[in-house]
């Protein structure tokens, strides 16, 4: 059994749905298929206890206004001919940066920033200035930047160590696939996206996205599959022929877009065991606590609507040696943006966690993993009262997950969510006609990925003159 596209689409999260819907607006014969039931890979949803559940949305990045043109979000909706009304987005209230000694508030625009870091850092602020001055110029989605850590180029503009690791945990946290720092055009996207344009929730979540772009794709004539895993990517004289789907079909094609990952793609290409082009996978991982309380964060002592919490001087985004750090989170209110869904309170705390001596737990024993999701929950209320949050409260529901979960559902070795630190940047593989979309060719963020996704479309798949660009 067979069939033929002009370009097979795999993974059904934010970028190949936007790939996928690029394509098919230019007649494009395209298919996108999806190991699972449903779309969103590290950004769907689930239904637990006759509730409905996001995973990995806390909040969108790059929150802009409809008139505010040549922004990421703006440019991306334009390329997908979406309109803006349809996401129904609701800015944050205002975040905080919480350390033992020092707290920074930010918001959606960037002054309260830099109001805060001149009241506690004073001897920063101009630093501090001509850092934003040298990120408003920076050309961060150029695909010909080389690989630059971050770090030693924030210190030439920051001298306070705590000022520089409090900047970068946000940033880290929310993207990054290298430990401790990250890539210089990686951090100017998170930058710019986190503190010059800020978070917002769409109303309904993440669902809400993915309806938006299935129904897009589906009007566009696109065509997809769930239930459909790709088993091999078939090649001849390195160039890609076809993708084998669940052991059993082929599918013919021109071109292919991974969404998947680039070490799971390399994974599943036939003929590249010998490769000395394999790249290497990541080290990080979470565990995440969902509690629904009876009463809102609001009423319990928090109005924040994330907090990036950090019980230690410096700021450990690496791997723990334990199964998770207990020392640091990101703990996040979905109550607390400017539109309130919930009819009960929720929190969400996230922690850096150890794929290695989860997998081995799960492996032991049912009961021994169950033993330790408590503990991670245990921890988590801790880390709430450290936030302010009172304990005048019931929690009336909970759900943990961790690494493994992670790893079972979106296939993801290790269970990594940021991918690889090997990034193919202009989306290319040593196989002609396959390329790289998503998180692992560089883009962060549910905006990144989809603006990824359009990316790779444009520069691979359509001809100069219908791409666009990303104008």
């Amino acid at each position: 059994m067979s069939s033929s596209y002009d370009c097979v689409i795999i993974g059904a999260g934010m970028s190949g749905l936007a790939a996928g819907i690029r394509l098919a607006m230019f007649d494009k014969k395209v298919i996108i298929v999806e190991k699972h039931s449903i779309s969103g890979g590290l950004n769907s949803y689930y239904s637990r206890g006759k509730r409905k559940f996001d995973v990995g949305l806390h909040a969108m990045t790059n929150f802009v206004t409809a008139q505010e043109r040549g922004k990421p979000f703006n440019k991306l909706i334009k390329q997908l001919r979406i309109p803006y009304e349809d996401f129904k987005l609701h800015p944050q209230k205002y975040s905080l940066i919480k350390f033992p000694e020092k707290e920074l508030r930010f918001n959606n625009e960037i002054q309260l920033f830099i109001e805060e870091i001149n009241t506690n850092f004073p001897e920063e602020t101009d630093g501090f200035l001509k850092l934003l001055d040298f990120i408003k110029t920076f050309d961060e989605v150029n695909l010909s930047n080389q690989t630059q850590m971050a770090k030693p180029v924030v210190k030439s503009f920051i001298n306070n160590e705590s000022l520089l690791e409090m900047i970068f945990t946000p940033l880290l946290i929310y993207g990054s696939a290298w430990e401790n720092d990250m890539d210089i055009s990686q951090f100017v996207i998170m930058f710019k996206s986190i503190y010059l344009e800020g978070f917002s929730r769409p109303e309904g979540g993440v669902r809400t996205i993915i309806n938006i772009l299935l129904k897009r794709f589906e009007e566009c004539g696109g065509e997809i599959k769930f239930n459909c895993e790709v088993t091999r990517v078939n090649s001849k004289n390195n160039r890609i022929e076809s993708v084998e789907v669940n052991s059993n079909e082929i599918i013919n094609c021109q071109t292919i877009l991974s969404s998947i990952g680039l070490p799971e793609t390399f994974e599943i290409i036939d003929n590249l065991e010998n490769s000395n082009h394999k790249p290497r996978v990541g080290n990080l991982s979470f565990c995440e606590s969902i509690l629904m309380t009876d009463l809102k964060p609001k009423v319990l002592g928090i109005d924040a609507t994330i907090i990036f919490y950090n019980n230690r001087p410096k700021y450990l985004y690496q791997k723990p040696q334990t199964f998770f750090d207990s020392e640091s989170a990101v703990v996040c209110m979905p109550n607390n943006f400017d539109h309130d869904e919930f009819n009960e309170g929720i929190l969400r705390i996230t922690n850096i966690a150890n794929f290695d001596l989860w997998n081995k737990e799960l492996n032991l024993s049912k009961q021994a993993y169950k033993d330790k999701k408590e503990e991670v929950y245990k921890q988590s209320r801790l880390i709430l009262e450290k936030c302010g949050l009172n304990s005048s409260h019931e929690v009336i529901f909970k759900d943990i997950f961790t690494p493994t979960t992670i790893k079972r559902y979106t296939g993801h070795q290790n269970g990594v969510v940021y991918g690889s630190i090997d990034k193919s940047r202009n989306g290319t593989t040593p196989i002609n006609g396959l390329y790289i979309c998503g998180t692992d060719q560089g883009f962060l963020g549910i905006v990144g990925s989809m603006l990824s996704g359009i990316s790779m479309a444009n520069l691979h798949v359509l001809s100069p003159q219908n791409s666009g660009g990303l104008s």
